[in-house]
């Protein structure tokens, strides 16, 4: 798993190079929401070998069919997303630096690995 913090502002599909520039193992398929449909995106993961689940926008000419039942498992990083902000430094962002906020939400994803290992 890899984290990064872009600005407020920033649309999802311009932080999502620094999210798959080193993405070991390489995955088997990309499970995103409506706000990572864009072509250069869907060629990428296509070049990659990497089958990409985007449900496409509804200004999209060119029309993108989505697999309903391999997309459905995209909730269970909502899920994860979701437990994350439980933690209230996570959920508020208190922290004045990108860098002590990105040691928190490390922080979180381990104790939420080691909570579920132990289940």
């Amino acid at each position: 798993m890899r984290s990064e913090i872009t600005p407020g502002q920033t649309s999802d599909y311009l932080g999502f190079d620094m999210v798959m520039a080193d993405n070991l193992p390489e995955p088997a398929a990309l499970l995103v929401d409506r706000g990572y449909d864009a072509d250069r995106i869907r060629k990428t993961m296509e070049k990659r070998n990497i089958l990409p689940q985007i449900p496409m926008r509804k200004s999209r000419r060119m029309r993108v069919g989505v697999d309903h039942s391999l997309y459905q498992l995209r909730n269970m990083v909502e899920r994860c997303f979701n437990k994350m902000k439980n933690a209230r430094r996570v959920a508020t962002r208190c922290d004045k630096t990108a860098e002590r906020f990105l040691g928190i939400i490390d922080i979180t994803s381990i104790r939420l690995w080691v909570r579920h290992l132990s289940t």
